[in-house]
């Protein structure tokens, strides 16, 4: 890794302090893919989610130069295939104007260490498959593109309209 970015990156687990800079980055990253519209979290949900009772995802908090500079969200997942957890990745997200410095790369070989140090059998996450600048970076770093699978989802409206 580059000296200065060594010298001027902290990566760390986020605190409950660091909400309004998680929830700043999701709406950019909303507005990065087009997807704004779609952002229906509060902070208030964000704490509940992250640092409540029950925490469903853990964030890492890049921060270069003093700055809040990106993050990773995510979370465990299973897989009976390999009989272990894994690590889903939700957001890898740096700030425009903190790109091509290594922090992406560093956030993510964080969040892979961090995988090892679980015993974790994986580490996913999907792409939009229009942004080739995100899919060339991920093929640089050695993953591979699961071609095979699709993603299906059942969003909120349909979990309700769900007749059990």
């Amino acid at each position: 890794m580059k000296k200065e970015l060594l010298e001027k990156l902290i990566i760390r687990p986020a605190q409950e302090k660091d909400i309004p800079t998680i929830y700043s980055f999701i709406k950019e990253i909303a507005e990065f893919e087009k997807l704004a519209h779609e952002v229906e979290t509060t902070e208030e949900v964000l704490r509940n989610s992250l640092f409540g009772q029950k925490r469903y995802a853990e964030v890492l908090i890049a921060e270069y130069d003093g700055e809040p500079a990106g993050h990773a969200v995510f979370f465990h997942n299973f897989s009976t295939f390999v009989g272990r957890p894994g690590i889903y990745l939700e957001d890898l997200y740096v700030r425009q104007h903190l790109r091509s410095k290594g922090i992406g790369k560093a956030l993510l070989l964080s969040l892979i260490k961090l995988a090892k140090e679980r015993n974790c059998g994986r580490v996913e996450w999907a792409v939009l498959d229009w942004n080739k600048h995100a899919i060339d970076f991920y093929k640089s770093l050695g993953a591979v593109p699961m071609e095979d699978w699709k993603i299906f989802r059942v969003n909120e409206d349909k979990i309700k309209q769900a007749r059990l």
